[in-house]
């Protein structure tokens, strides 16, 4: 009696589990196109359709390259263009899911104590670098302005 109470346990504990993973799978949505279905009916339009989502994630995405290196937001402004391609494109959706698996991950180990010691350590040491290299600075050259320095 004992060992099919124990069997009965473990089939539910599977069903369980494969629920669970199910629910995640679900939450993550369906990979594909998320066009109207008047447009996924004609290929052509479907084409078209294609085309038009590719060419203003292209432009988004090139805007957040030149924000890199220009002021702005460009790392978000990167995502953004890639989540327009995600709503046509399975590949863009298959990075955005990696990406955010990636994020989360991330943002635990983050949260662990020796993690956020050793960050607070690392940048302590950092400030107290810069603020030597400054102070030799100043020391040697005093406190004139960059822009003031004889050439």
């Amino acid at each position: 009696m004992n060992s099919t109470n124990n069997k009965q346990d473990e089939v539910a504990v599977t069903v369980a589990a494969d629920s669970a993973a199910g629910h995640e799978r679900a939450a993550e949505g369906k990979l594909g196109s998320r066009a109207p279905g008047f447009i996924r009916k004609s290929s052509l339009l479907r084409l078209g359709w294609q085309v038009g989502v590719f060419v203003v994630g292209l432009a988004v995405v090139g805007a957040g390259i030149a924000m890199l290196v220009l002021p702005g937001p460009g790392w978000l402004v990167i995502f953004a263009g890639m989540a327009i391609w995600a709503t046509e494109f399975v590949w863009a959706q298959i990075f955005l899911r990696w990406t955010r698996r990636k994020v989360t991950a991330a943002a635990q180990r983050a949260l662990d104590p020796r993690v956020r010691r050793r960050n607070i350590v690392l940048t302590t040491a950092g400030l107290v670098i810069v603020t030597a290299l400054f102070g030799i600075y100043v020391w040697k050259f005093g406190m004139v302005m960059p822009w003031k320095i004889a050439q």
